[in-house]
């Protein structure tokens, strides 16, 4: 235990150090990813479940007891490192199961990492489009919920409610904010989550696919209210799949692939790299017509 002890002691120095150097040069840190590896466990079918006697097998002898029930393991994160910056606007790419959502749960303290370091000065705010919605409440219930989640005083709330709820957009087709989220579209729904998530300054806000709901009209104010944030001293990380979305609102990228950091640097360098990588035709210029054939 004394080693262990002393060993924390020593990360912790520094960790202190290397913060206050960054400090020094006038950049201060937010979040600071050391090395960073996450692992899933997925059941499988073997024996020796069930009984309260396995399970503390399992605890004690878990990669013995693993092997044999089956359980697999899916790497999903690997050996990522990062430094994350106050004002900074980082943008997550990468194709379908590169580890990116796993990562911002990680940065959330949603997920343990297996091995490695994740540190933030602040609290990390995870927004995501699939996390769950009170379906039986209001629309304005939830607002109050969701602010007071945040940390949000109810008075802060309260000024700040009917400019939630315009920027949503949820009431320009009918008074909706006082009907149960039950009634919402996926997207109305998306959209109030963000217009909740954003009226109050994140030490760090985690954003995962939120832009890529509505209509462009409130792609705009989403994408305007994340500068806003930025402004505050704040750092925020978006997923997005729509790489407009990311040109528009990062100034940085992080390029996951197979879990791997495979770039990191200013938006326009990696989009380059990762649209060749996967072929978007669509970001790449159209080519210029023939000019017409001059008459003889």
């Amino acid at each position: 235990m004394a080693d262990i002890a002393k060993t924390a002691r020593e990360t912790a120095q520094e960790t202190t150090r290397e913060t206050a150097q960054l400090t020094a040069q006038g950049r201060i840190p937010t979040v600071i990813a050391d090395g960073v590896d996450i692992v899933y466990r997925v059941n499988g079918t073997g024996a020796g479940r069930g009984s309260a006697t396995a399970a503390l097998n399992r605890i004690v002898r878990r990669r013995q007891t693993e092997k044999a029930a089956g359980v697999r393991k899916v790497h999903a994160v690997k050996n990522v490192s990062f430094v994350a910056y106050r004002g900074e606007a980082i943008g997550l790419i990468g194709t379908n199961g590169s580890g990116k959502s796993t990562l911002l749960k990680a940065v959330a303290g949603l997920l343990p990492v297996e091995n490695g370091r994740i540190h933030t000065d602040g609290q990390p705010s995870l927004l995501g489009v699939n996390a769950a919605l009170m379906n039986d409440l209001t629309g304005e219930r939830n607002v109050f919920l969701g602010g007071l989640a945040m940390g949000m005083s109810r008075e802060q709330i309260k000024d700040r409610y009917q400019e939630i709820v315009d920027f949503s957009g949820i009431n320009e087709k009918g008074d909706f904010i006082t009907l149960p989220m039950r009634t919402y579209s996926s997207g109305m729904a998306a959209r109030l989550r963000f217009s909740i998530a954003a009226a109050k300054d994140h030490d760090v806000l985690l954003i995962d696919e939120a832009l890529a709901t509505g209509d462009r009209s409130f792609q705009k104010r989403s994408e305007a209210r994340i500068r806003e944030l930025r402004k505050h001293a704040g750092t925020v990380f978006l997923v997005s799949h729509n790489n407009k979305s990311i040109r528009d609102t990062c100034d940085r990228v992080l390029w996951l692939e197979r879990g791997e950091l495979r770039m990191d640097g200013p938006t326009d360098e990696v989009l380059k790299e990762y649209e060749a990588f996967t072929g978007d035709k669509a970001a790449k210029p159209k080519p210029k017509p023939a000019p017409a054939p001059v008459p003889s």
